[in-house]
């Protein structure tokens, strides 16, 4: 009885994931979700420190309908009584907001500055994504939102998951558009 090598076993399942059948799909789909959630996942969460480390923005609270010089004059007073200039606001990191639909890469930092955009576990079904507006205690806002909402007005530092390092534009939609349909009819599709 003849042994067959290692390599020809590989071999032949590589070529039977080339066919053109429904089969060579369904196991290329299954393998590239074991690659993606059991060794992707854990090595970026790793690298990051975050228990979260890539996330989609999938609300519009943090959108900037207009450009920043407009925007920032029609909020300013919120940001003002916080002591929040225009300067220093001009100044953070993604000054020009979050889209819906965009990829955030998400690093576990020991401290958060004003400005720094936080994912945080709200105890809510999903994680919020927030810029920070005040240091102690730790309070952030929506910059699309007209105020804050309560649950983020003391976020322990034990409930933030990482702050935004790295923003991909819209690819977040490629899983969005298969749950964007279930939500309430003025929060469906691109902010306005």
């Amino acid at each position: 009885m003849e042994i067959k090598k290692p390599s020809n076993k590989l071999k032949r399942f590589w070529e039977f994931l080339k066919k053109d059948t429904w089969q060579s799909w369904f196991v290329s789909i299954v393998l590239l979700f074991i690659l993606i959630k059991l060794i992707l996942f854990p090595l970026v969460s790793f690298l990051t420190g975050s228990p979260l480390p890539l996330v989609v923005v999938e609300s519009c609270s943090m959108y900037h309908e207009s450009p920043f010089e407009e925007w920032f004059s029609k909020n300013s007073a919120f940001y003002e009584e916080r002591n929040i200039t225009y300067s220093d606001f001009k100044s953070f990191s993604n000054k020009n907001g979050l889209n819906k639909g965009d990829i955030i890469l998400v690093v576990k930092k020991a401290e958060y500055n004003m400005g720094d955009i936080i994912i945080f576990d709200a105890r809510a079904r999903y994680p919020i994504i927030h810029r920070v507006i005040s240091q102690n205690p730790l309070g952030t806002k929506g910059d699309h939102n007209s105020e804050q909402i309560t649950i983020e007005k003391e976020i322990s530092e034990g409930s933030v998951l990482g702050k935004a390092q790295v923003r991909i534009p819209f690819i977040g939609w490629l899983k969005l558009i298969f749950f964007d349909f279930a939500k309430p009819a003025e929060q469906r599709g691109l902010c306005r």
